[in-house]
């Protein structure tokens, strides 16, 4: 027998609710009783909903049930990874309805939306890859004749300069950036506007010794510089060679940060201890026979 001791706000409302998580910033986890048995405070459907500021939103039930599928949201949050859970609710938890109830858990947030600054070669297949795996894609150039409908199908395009992009809304952990522009003179413009944001990630193409060079131009004009979003040069380390390949390095480097996993070896040479000896204001010989050496 089914008690159904705890009212389900209404349907319409937490719908409601999950929608502004998807379209604000920050994730949340849902709940969803899938499956009961016995005598149980909630049926199959009952949600609860926590949001990115960790208020919640539905309910399973209450007690010690409803402590059990908070503490499961928590990790989902933080794991990113969806889980089944089932709980006997007398055996496990002591409650006195001593049924059984499963219930699916899962992460909520908005798609990840990659920023690409710079319409080129590699720019086509990280696009068209990206979008493969979930990614919302933007890519802004000013150049008409490359940033078309028909180079970049499904994505967004922006024929602008970078800073009117960066400045038009916040970016939040949501929005990831890739720099492939045809200019280094752009390619340090936005880096060095993107380190002073909040994205999740910033990824720049180039080699070693350009991305020393960069980073060292921008901190000696803004003082120092937040690397720890900064992966450049960009992509995981899988020998890529030609633009499809560079664009498989760059996605999957995408996949494993947005995942939380460890697949592999990053190209990043920003956490390098000679560059960042050099920025603490040391001697840069070394940093140059690096540069000599992987350039």
């Amino acid at each position: 027998m089914h008690m159904h001791l705890h009212m389900e706000p209404n349907v319409k409302a937490i719908c409601q609710a999950i929608l502004e998580v998807l379209a604000g910033s920050g994730r949340g986890a849902l709940a969803t009783v899938v499956r009961t048995a016995g005598s149980v405070p909630q049926r199959p459907g009952a949600r609860l909903l926590l949001r990115p500021d960790g208020t919640t939103m539905g309910t399973v039930g209450g007690g010690a049930i409803e402590e059990a599928v908070r503490e499961a949201l928590r990790e989902v949050q933080r794991s990113n990874q969806p889980r089944f859970i089932a709980r006997e609710l007398g055996y496990d938890l002591g409650m006195c309805c001593g049924g059984r109830m499963e219930l699916f858990v899962e992460p909520i947030e908005a798609a990840p939306r990659l920023w690409i600054f710079g319409a080129g070669h590699i720019a086509m297949p990280t696009a068209t890859l990206a979008r493969s795996v979930g990614f919302e894609v933007s890519v802004v150039d000013e150049r008409e004749e490359w940033n078309t409908e028909a180079r970049f199908p499904g994505c967004a395009r922006e024929l602008t300069d970078p800073a009117s992009a960066l400045g038009r809304r916040p970016l939040t952990s949501a929005d990831w950036l890739l720099v492939v522009t045809h200019d280094h003179r752009l390619d340090e413009e936005i880096l060095a506007l993107a380190v002073g944001l909040t994205p999740r990630y910033v990824g720049l193409v180039g080699s070693r010794r350009k991305v020393f060079r960069l980073v060292q131009r921008i901190a000696a004009r803004q003082g120092p510089v937040a690397l720890d979003r900064v992966y450049a040069p960009v992509g995981l380390d899988l020998g890529a060679v030609g633009p499809e390949e560079i664009a498989v390095s760059i996605v999957a480097e995408l996949v494993a940060l947005r995942r939380g996993k460890s697949a592999g070896q990053h190209l990043r040479a920003v956490d390098d201890p000679r560059l960042l000896r050099s920025l603490a204001g040391l001697d840069d010989d070394e940093l140059d026979e690096a540069e000599s050496e992987h350039a």
